[in-house]
């Protein structure tokens, strides 16, 4: 195994070299925050831009020196980040009214005043109301109205620097006011296939509107810039997140349709977490006419992206070497089952991506990160080390799955990697070792079952501990103490169930592992305590990786502030629409929070790691 400091070296030989030279090669430990789940005494119900400087304070005091996003696109009615309107525009929920300026301040005041009141936090887990959407932008058409700058020259020049994608989005939202809300592709023909006659009419009848969705998106990119110039005043690096894919009903569809297969819906194909696969839903990419337009709308992303942050996560980075392409016309109940590989030749994949890397690289100064998590093609990890890319080690998943079927101890990560207990799509960790750990999920069980002809009410009675499994996760029994055992309650030979032995290996005793490499001491203990989190997160800032990023509600696990199941405190469960996605918010407000004792504990940890 090479020595870091030789890895170190390698870095700057690769493409990557210039964004290793500006951020320094060194061990660095960061906080991923959704500005959605924090909110400051002065936001309205969700997390602002304004509320970026408190959480670069939080970053600052905690010793923490990235501080990462999930990703500020405009979000549609699912109000998910990866399925956004637009793969520029950023959200106008996050503008922060108290930050802008305006010549009635007192009625400003009195009406964010009003809206604060309305949203009176309850006690337990709390979700974002999104209802103050709306009544933000009713006072933004106010503060518009009122706005003498917005035909400045500063304005002018924000409008002509973003041309290529300003200009689309704000028609395209004009538009769908017009339809009602309706997704473009159930507009009137004339406009959903950009009638040039009737596009010219529409735009001289609604040029006001028009102006004022440009000038909401100045103000943010403004308010965004203070952000970062703040973060870095304080040495903490802000780091973006690229979504690999757009929604069906965004404007860059709409404005660039030969841009996208329309035919198909992206997805993950079925593992052993989610039994049918995954079906997002947004149309896959046709690369050959991005490539035509010499990748234009590709380096215009990566040049937006650039004025807020200094590193960047490239999100389902194996998508860029194939990706999981199902009909669109397929039932949604089959989700990911009946999908496929596109490119379908696996020979193709490592050039594929190994280009579109390229470009990515050689079109920002923005330090590049991936998420490498799924069926990873065997292409895509080495071409990230070619490359220099950081690729991400989530703790529950790096393990010998072939031979030992066991946790790597935290020095055999990749030092080419960013190390994480969770991410926005999983449990956190404490749910996971409470509720997953030493399970299999039980739709794949059943199917399985259903496919050799075993009786899967019979088997899961003597294979799995009832009490133990809970949201639609198995929990194997301790009587199943080999495959051997298995293969025999199965009432099947071992080689007509190497699926099922392969889940058990890789499953069974999970728990007792990781408890051993975590150095725990005491009796074994099902639920998750103060002293369990704080080893598994010493864990990851340990590890060889040279980044470690962990979610903030982790962060948070190991202190009093978070109550209850830890369970309820979920970002995202793939696959679903709820409610409860990307809505989950923190117990208090982060003036709270930077006065909370738990800042010297995270601080401690962090040094005592030796990262940044």
């Amino acid at each position: 195994m090479p020595k870091k400091d030789v890895l170190a070296e390698h870095l700057l030989t690769t493409p990557s070299k210039d964004k290793w030279e500006r951020i320094g090669v060194r061990k660095r430990s960061g906080i991923l925050a959704p500005l959605f789940s924090v909110y400051s005494e002065k936001s309205l119900g969700i997390g602002d831009l304004g509320d970026i400087k408190l959480l670069v304070d939080w970053c600052a005091k905690t010793g923490n020196s990235i501080l990462q996003l999930l990703p500020m696109n405009e979000v549609g009615p699912t109000f998910c980040p990866y399925d956004a309107f637009s793969s520029f525009a950023i959200e106008p929920l996050y503008i922060s009214l108290s930050d802008m300026k305006v010549s009635k301040k007192e009625r400003l005041e009195k009406e964010t005043d009003r809206i604060r009141r309305s949203l009176a936090r309850r006690k337990g887990v709390y979700h974002v109301d999104y209802s103050v959407k709306k009544e933000k932008l009713k006072i933004l058409r106010d503060i518009f109205e009122e706005d003498e700058y917005r035909g400045s020259e500063e304005f002018n020049r924000f409008s002509e620097e973003n041309a290529y994608w300003l200009y689309n989005y704000a028609l395209f939202k004009t538009l769908k006011e017009h339809h009602g809300g309706r997704p473009w592709y159930e507009w009137e023909e004339k406009f959903k296939a950009r009638d040039r006659n009737e596009m010219a009419s529409f735009r001289n009848s609604h040029e006001k509107e028009i102006q004022f969705q440009i000038w909401v998106q100045w103000q943010l990119y403004r308010q965004f810039k203070v952000a970062k110039d703040y973060a870095g005043s304080k040495n903490v690096l802000l780091k973006g997140d690229l979504p690999i894919l757009i929604s069906r009903d965004s404007a860059d569809v709409w404005a660039h349709p030969e841009f996208f297969k329309l035919q198909f819906a992206a997805g993950a194909p079925p593992d052993m977490y989610c039994a049918k696969g995954q079906r997002w839903g947004m149309p896959t990419y046709d690369w050959n006419a991005i490539s035509a337009d010499g990748y234009n709308y590709l380096k215009e992303k990566l040049k937006f992206a650039e004025n807020f942050y200094d590193m960047l996560r490239i999100d389902h980075v194996v998508g860029l070497f194939r990706i999981w392409s199902i009909p669109y016309n397929e039932p949604m109940e089959n989700k990911g089952l009946n999908g496929f590989f596109d490119p379908g030749d696996e020979s193709l994949w490592e050039t594929h991506g190994a280009n579109i890397l390229s470009i990515i690289l050689s079109g920002t100064e923005m330090l590049l990160c991936a998420e490498d998590l799924g069926v990873v093609p065997a292409a895509c990890p080495k071409v990230l080390y070619d490359f220099g890319v950081p690729g991400n080690d989530v703790q529950r998943w790096v393990k010998d799955w072939n031979v030992k079927h066991d946790f790597l101890d935290p020095k055999d990560y990749r030092f080419l990697s960013v190390a994480v207990l969770s991410t926005h799509d999983t449990t956190n960790w404490a749910a996971w070792w409470e509720d997953e750990a030493g399970t299999i999920d039980e739709a794949l069980f059943i199917r399985k079952c259903s496919e050799r002809g075993i009786d899967h009410k019979k088997a899961k009675a003597r294979l799995f501990d009832r009490a133990l499994s809970k949201h639609g996760r198995l929990r194997w029994s301790r009587a199943v103490s080999s495959k051997e055992v298995l293969a025999s309650i199965l009432g099947k030979p071992q080689n007509d169930v190497m699926d099922f032995i392969d889940m058990y290996e890789n499953s069974f005793g999970e728990k007792e592992k990781l408890w051993k490499i975590l150095k725990l001491k005491g009796n074994f203990r099902e639920k998750c305590d103060k002293d369990i989190m704080s080893s598994a997160m010493k864990m990851t800032l340990e590890a060889r990786s040279i980044f470690c990023v962990n979610l903030i509600f982790d962060w948070l696990m190991f202190s009093d502030l978070i109550k209850g199941d830890p369970y309820d405190y979920r970002v995202n469960t793939p696959g679903t629409v709820s409610g409860n996605n990307w809505s989950l918010t923190v117990p208090l407000s982060l003036e709270k929070l930077l006065e909370d004792k738990i800042c010297r504990r995270i601080k401690d940890m962090v040094a005592s790691s030796g990262r940044i």
